[in-house]
């Protein structure tokens, strides 16, 4: 009896301890549970942490991947185009064009043959010399001058010569009987001049800085058509004369032929028309006439001149540089160009204290006439001028 009593005492123990340790191990469960899951969220906290690291890293090398490869596609685009370009092949009036456009959203570089430009080939001018055949002539100073004539002023000797009879245009060369004809027809110098649409130059189309309006007085259109071939100047003058252009034009060549220049013809007062003609041996009388007015060498040897037409006031330089230079001793000269004539040159120097004229037409080149005018006076001083004069003349015969 004892023993069963003591079995269902125990029996009862166990019955009512059980549900409190069932209830005691879902706790402990939760607590494992929980210690995973804060386990868990530290462990998913260091890995965020250590994400935008990993993040940046990945979109280096995305941003690298993505450099390489646009720099791939680039050389290969070249190598294409460069291979296209090697690939076409051109006529001697086609062109390549290189030309960018895109093709399923990417640029591509192509190359496209287009013809050139038509460009018009335009002729060399031909001076009257070139038409004449004179720039064929040799001589044995090697000029660049078609023709060319030196004088000895005192006796009027011909110490070198070259196509000397020839008549040519003389271009602004004309200026210098310009300036004759108003000194010895005694005008008035004081005389205001007023420069009118009729000056304008409608052969040439040739610029001024003399504008339709301005005031000089006739000394003043006198000194700059002679220094600087101002041609409004000239022209004022050639129309201000009693008759007008025609009466002066008339009066230039009555003193032509008063000086026996037997090839000159004139047809205005500027030189601007290729129909005014001379030779070389008609502008050394002109040269030799017009060195007896001072006022002509003054005006025409001036380096620099200041007018004011208007008020404003106007600088004007020589237009022969031989001028300015101390080495040369000048009286008189006159330079001219037109495109049908070259370039010209007429002057009277003093080389070794001799009267030198000097004449040279139809020159190759901006400088070229002053170029002769140093090999003559190279020529002068180191030589004997007879004997080369008449070596030159056999060459030419």
């Amino acid at each position: 009896m004892l023993k069963s009593a003591l079995g269902v005492f125990f029996s009862l123990l166990v019955i009512i301890h059980a549900p409190i340790a069932q209830a005691k191990e879902p706790s402990t469960t939760a607590a494992k549970k929980t210690v995973v899951k804060k386990s868990t969220v530290k462990k998913t906290s260091v890995n965020k942490a250590k994400t935008p690291k990993a993040a940046s890293k990945n979109g280096a090398a995305t941003r690298k991947s993505s450099v390489q490869a646009s720099k791939t596609s680039s050389k290969s685009a070249k190598r294409g185009a460069s291979k296209q370009r090697e690939n076409v092949s051109l006529n001697s009036d086609e062109k390549l064009v290189k030309k960018t456009v895109v093709v399923r959203g990417k640029q591509k570089v192509i190359y496209q043959r287009v013809a050139k430009p038509v460009v018009p080939i335009v002729p060399p001018v031909m001076t009257a010399g070139d038409i004449a055949g004179l720039s064929m002539t040799r001589d044995t100073l090697a000029l660049a001058s078609s023709v060319a004539l030196i004088l000895d002023q005192s006796s009027s000797e011909v110490l070198f010569e070259k196509n000397a009879n020839v008549t040519l245009p003389i271009a602004s060369i004309t200026k210098l009987m310009t300036g004759l004809v108003v000194v010895e027809a005694q005008q008035d110098m004081n005389e205001i001049l007023e420069v009118t649409d009729e000056d304008v130059d409608r052969e040439k189309n040739s610029s001024s800085r003399l504008r339709v309006g301005s005031q000089l007085s006739r000394a003043n259109m006198l000194h700059i058509a002679l220094m600087s071939s101002e041609n409004r100047a000239a022209s004022a003058l050639g129309r201000h004369y009693p008759g007008g252009i025609r009466a002066f034009v008339a009066a230039m060549n009555a003193k032509a032929k008063s000086l026996g220049m037997t090839g000159t013809h004139y047809v205005d007062s500027t030189g601007l028309s290729s129909n005014n003609v001379a030779s070389a041996r008609d502008l050394a009388k002109l040269v030799m006439a017009a060195y007896h007015h001072p006022i002509l060498c003054q005006y025409s040897t001036d380096t620099k001149y200041v007018v004011e037409p208007g008020g404003r006031s106007l600088q004007y330089a020589n237009s022969n540089r031989l001028v300015t230079n101390p080495d040369w001793e000048i009286g008189i000269q006159k330079t001219g160009y037109i495109s049908e004539a070259g370039r010209c040159l007429v002057m009277q120097t003093n080389i070794n204290g001799r009267p030198i004229v000097m004449i040279f037409l139809d020159s190759k080149g901006k400088f070229s006439r002053l170029a002769d005018a140093a090999r003559i006076r190279k020529w002068l001083e180191t030589k004997e001028p007879q004997n080369v004069a008449r070596k030159h003349r056999a060459v030419e015969s």
